[in-house]
């Protein structure tokens, strides 16, 4: 069955459900796991904690800060689970991209991430970054809502 699962996380909240159903199907099946971060350019930022409180020369490093601190997060638990754990940061790629392109890279046969399940107008302002991958993939996709 899957060997080796990428679990993709933003460090919220709603992706951490990924990251506990992830890993423990990883440990159920003696799986190994890819922990993927996705830090967008600087320039599709427009709001958000990084966006105002950074100039952008000092958005990469703040960004690669977060990005360690949420992977190390994730290799503690899969640690403690018993979970083999690989991290990746990818940088300046919006995240379905980040997310396929590492899949294929790293061969990943399993794709688990959490998705807000927007609809109508909100999906279509905000765009679906899951609807992205589950539709572009050519591995299974596992969505936790």
């Amino acid at each position: 069955m899957y060997k080796h699962l990428l679990i993709a996380t933003d460090g919220s909240k709603l992706a951490q459900k990924a990251v506990d159903q992830g890993v423990a199907l990883a440990s159920a099946l003696g799986a190994g796991i890819l922990v993927v971060n996705v830090t967008v350019p600087w320039t599709t930022v427009s709001i958000g904690e990084i966006a105002t409180s950074l100039p952008p020369e000092n958005y990469d490093r703040a960004a690669a800060d977060r990005a360690q601190s949420i992977l190390a997060e994730v290799a503690m638990r899969a640690k403690a689970a018993g979970v083999p754990c690989e991290t990746l940061h990818v940088h300046d790629r919006l995240p379905a991209q980040g997310i396929l392109e590492a899949a294929k890279e790293r061969g990943a046969d399993l794709i688990v991430m959490s998705s807000h399940g927007r609809s109508g107008f909100a999906r279509l302002l905000l765009g679906s970054e899951a609807n992205e991958v589950v539709s572009k993939s050519t591995v299974p996709v596992l969505i936790c809502r």
